[in-house]
């Protein structure tokens, strides 16, 4: 995510901070460099000019030369005006109580992620104690009906769809529902086009007549990066765009739509689609965004994506079984099950602070923990529960089950071996330090 604009704001970053004094010819190479980042990012060139000026006016002041720590004077104030360039702070979606209904229309052309975007803002909702229905009424892309009622079924809410033509009285029937059977959130997957023409528009004027909104959101590709602007621009002069949800925000390395939206159209950013996963879509924070483009990380985040996963029971119970000793590979594979919920391993790894842009994703073994869920996979229950039963006869079948070999899985029990081992202490060490400062127990 963002891996180019990230690598060149710490190399700039690390040069500053390494000076014990700073001269106005420092920061004007320092905010040279960032310019050049930004365009190549494809940032809105109005954009990039009203950032590197408001900068380096207030960069070459006296509190920033004549700090006492000039170079994080300067990182603070590249940092604030990233935060205000992706528009200052969270916007939460504007929706009424849960004794009405309220109305989520999504916009976007074809190819954008409407669909799939509709059922991740579903799950969402609907995990926060919403209860959710999805409207189909896309009648123009071949089987889009059709892929968002699957969708439902996986998130496991209701969908409303119709044999018709007419898109329009699709939308007031799946109102008219929603009020019957009490759902209390109404996502509204609208058609989109290869380009904006005037006869959606109207599809959509009259959609949004029909079912008065309380949010209309742009679905837009982060890959797009500019022309992002330019149709969020032309959706709100014809509909009236309330916020934005930029997709495929993971495979984006340059970040010029996420970087211009705000500034030119004044529309928020409300989500950011962060993998295919139906999990995989974020509220928008522009401090941590711009924590991550800056390579300093996102701990906070991260940490909100484990409790996602874990609860304080489970991690209670899971730090007692590894004092005692007695994890197992039932519980190994759990805990890979929970790994692959919180996203992908580089994405984790991106928010921790210090390695943004500092991991080369082709040393990351991922293929090491799918072999590893397959052998776990090919074993009984009664085998993950106790791997001391796991004998020469049961890996031989194991490693024909898992499409491994003898040595692979042989390889799997040594890890597990070896982990438990290791995990035990770390338990023990971690006694110890709480009770040496006073903590008490653990």
């Amino acid at each position: 995510m963002l891996e180019k604009i990230s690598e060149t704001f710490s190399d700039v970053f690390r040069t500053i901070s390494g000076k014990a004094s700073i001269s106005e010819k420092n920061v004007e190479d320092a905010l040279d460099r960032i310019k050049i980042a930004l365009l190549e990012a494809d940032v809105n060139v109005r954009v990039v000019r009203r950032f590197i000026n408001g900068a380096l006016e207030e960069a070459k002041g006296e509190k920033v030369l004549r700090s006492v720590t000039p170079g994080q004077q300067f990182i603070k104030i590249v940092f604030d005006r990233m935060v205000a360039l992706l528009g200052d702070e969270r916007q939460d979606l504007a929706l009424k109580g849960t004794d009405t209904q309220s109305v989520i229309l999504l916009l976007g052309l074809q190819g954008s992620g409407k669909t799939t975007t509709a059922a991740k803002l579903a799950n969402m909702l609907k995990n926060k104690g919403r209860k959710v229905l999805l409207a189909a009424c896309d009648l123009v892309r071949p089987a889009a009906v059709e892929q968002l009622a699957v969708l439902a079924g996986q998130v496991g809410v209701d969908i409303h769809r119709e044999d018709s033509n007419d898109a329009v009285q699709v939308a007031r029937n799946a109102l008219t529902r929603a009020r019957r059977e009490g759902h209390d959130v109404i996502i509204v997957d609208t058609a989109g086009r290869l380009q904006i023409d005037e006869p959606l528009m109207q599809e959509l004027v009259r959609i949004r007549d029909a079912m008065s909104p309380v949010e209309s959101l742009l679905v837009a590709d982060a890959m797009t990066g500019q022309a992002a602007v330019d149709i969020a621009k032309a959706f709100d002069e014809k509909i009236g765009v309330t916020g934005v949800i930029l997709t495929k925000f993971d495979s984006d390395t340059r970040g010029g739509a996420a970087l211009s939206l705000k500034s030119i159209t004044g529309k928020a950013i409300k989500f950011i689609g962060v993998s295919e996963r139906i999990e995989g879509l974020e509220p928008f924070y522009p401090d941590r965004i711009a924590n991550r483009i800056l390579g300093m990380g996102d701990i906070v985040s991260l940490v909100e994506k484990a409790q996602e996963v874990y609860d304080q029971k489970e991690a209670l119970d899971l730090e007692r079984k590894m004092s005692q000793e007695t994890f197992t590979l039932e519980d190994y594979l759990d805990q890979i099950h929970k790994m692959k919920k919180m996203g992908s391993v580089k994405s984790m790894l991106e928010m921790i602070p210090g390695l943004a842009g500092q991991i080369d994703e082709d040393r990351i073994d991922l293929q090491e923990m799918k072999w590893e869920e397959a052998i776990l996979l090919s074993m009984t229950k009664k085998e993950r529960q106790n791997h001391l039963i796991i004998g020469p006869s049961r890996r031989s079948r194991i490693a024909k089950g898992s499409g491994t070999s003898v040595a692979e899985v042989n390889r799997l029990l040594k890890k597990f071996e070896k982990s438990r081992s290791m995990m035990k202490k770390m338990v023990k060490n971690k006694g110890a330090m709480a009770k040496m400062f006073g903590g008490g127990n653990p």
